[in-house]
């Protein structure tokens, strides 16, 4: 029999009221390669402190027509590693977009996952003159413990003439994406931002010699003044409302293959810090507010502080190397308590029907369309549940407080396994419930072994 304790299904899915939550940001041009086989120190996987979030951007996903579509259609190598290296930890894939060779996913700690809302995402061209996804932005927005958050990974002209060129794209992208009329409708509307992705900035005056003896010797320092970003931050109004850590690692930008050695082709491309991680946190004396508004951020603060900015070295799969941003977020949640509780009642087997119960905590849009589905402890996305069960139509009894939902138990794995439940909110397209995790004993009847047993069994 589940328990339906408010305080302990409280106390199991979300953190003490003032929290500090941890994010790991990537952002990597991959130069059109296929990925490397492991990709644990990217992430920081064998580090003792594990992030509460990850957010990775990849720029030039190899995007040839043939490999789009069968990417469209299943899923893309790289989505798949970084699925597969986390999912296995505890992460769940929230969300993601691409727009052609621009990818950007979004993954949360499954504890945080009920108090992620109001996800949307979008994209702007900016190549050939708008009407090319080679170059532009993808984004996700959402609510974090109700704070609005944006991450805006960016692919902006390349070529070291064109950094008026980069400013006027980045601007633009800021005024073509759109959210929808109510919360934060608008990139800048956020009370967080984060700006990245290759955004192609180049270090100008310096020549070659002067450029790489300072890498060589450490003196990084030397070439900040002439870095283009660094330069226009200085004089357009805009950038200067985003914070960058120093650039005290290497310019990631541009190496021979499988090395450490800068462009020897016969371009002789100069090296620079086209790979950046930038933020803004949204200064409450900016815009006009209601006085509503100007409480709740009284009354909900959320601060940033970045904990490492740089680069790794040993891949070399790509012209650049990843730039890696660790940031500690302090913030007081708006609220700690799921939209709803979801539970399983009693012993789940594939030789008894079974029953769901849930029980909706706050008023929210739920609707016929609302799901709840089975999947195995660690899945990596919303789509892999192994079965699911609408909500209204399997309805069995409800009350005031409690809903009975009834599965067949021609629908649950006969292997058994690690399960939790999630109800789906299809109008908020999200997960807004997740239970503890429990057992679904094997069946006895090897007869009924069906396809559900692989998902299981994988």
């Amino acid at each position: 029999c589940c328990s339906l304790s408010h305080s302990s299904l409280s106390h199991s899915l979300s953190l003490p009221l003032s929290c500090f939550p941890s994010l790991h940001m990537v952002t990597w041009n991959v130069g059109t390669a296929d990925p490397p086989d492991d990709i644990s120190s990217l992430l920081h996987l064998n580090s003792p402190k594990t992030p509460d979030l990850y957010v990775i951007g990849l720029q030039e996903v190899y995007a040839a027509p043939h490999r789009f579509i069968i990417d469209m259609a299943v899923e893309d190598s790289w989505s798949h590693l970084f699925m597969s290296s986390l999912a296995p930890r505890g992460y769940l894939k929230v969300s993601s977009i691409r727009m052609q060779g621009l990818l950007l996913l979004f993954f949360s700690k499954l504890a945080h996952v009920p108090f992620i809302r109001d996800i949307h995402d979008t994209y702007t061209r900016t190549g050939i003159f708008g009407y090319w996804g080679n170059k532009g932005g993808v984004s996700i927005r959402l609510s974090f413990y109700g704070h609005m958050l944006c991450f805006l990974n960016c692919h902006l002209a390349a070529h070291m003439q064109y950094a008026s060129q980069r400013v006027d794209e980045f601007e633009y992208i800021l005024d073509t994406q759109t959210f929808g009329p109510k919360k934060a409708p608008h990139v800048l509307d956020h009370k967080l931002v984060f700006w990245f992705g290759d955004l192609n900035f180049r270090i100008q005056d310096h020549g070659m010699h002067f450029l790489r003896n300072c890498i060589t010797s450490h003196k990084l320092n030397l070439l900040w003044s002439k870095d283009q970003l660094t330069m226009m931050k200085k004089k357009e109004a805009v950038l200067q409302e985003f914070d960058e850590g120093p650039l005290d690692f290497q310019p990631t930008y541009k190496f021979d293959r499988f090395s450490d050695r800068y462009d020897s082709s016969g371009k002789m491309r100069k090296p620079a810090w086209t790979d950046r991680i930038l933020w803004r946190v949204k200064d409450s004396g900016l815009d006009e507010k209601n006085s509503k508004q100007q409480e709740e951020e009284e009354e909900f603060p959320l601060k940033l502080k970045q904990d490492s900015y740089t680069s790794n070295m040993e891949y070399g799969v790509s012209d650049h190397k990843p730039v890696i941003g660790v940031f500690t977020l302090e913030l007081r949640k708006m609220y700690e308590t799921p939209l709803v509780r979801v539970c399983a009642e009693g012993e789940w087997s594939a030789d008894f029907d079974a029953m769901v119960i849930y029980s909706p905590l706050q008023p929210f849009p739920s609707s016929a369309w609302d799901w709840i589905g089975l999947y195995k402890v660690g899945f990596r996305s919303v789509s892999d549940y192994i079965t699911y069960t609408w909500v209204k139509d399997d309805e069995v009894s409800f009350n005031d407080e409690l809903t009975q939902v009834y599965v067949s138990k021609d629908e649950i794995p006969v292997l058994g396994g690690e399960c939790v439940l999630c109800y789906y909110c299809s109008t908020l397209q999200c997960i807004v419930g997740i239970s503890s995790p429990f057992k679904v004993s094997a069946g006895l009847a090897p007869e009924n072994i069906n396809g559900l047993d692989k998902a299981t069994a994988s």
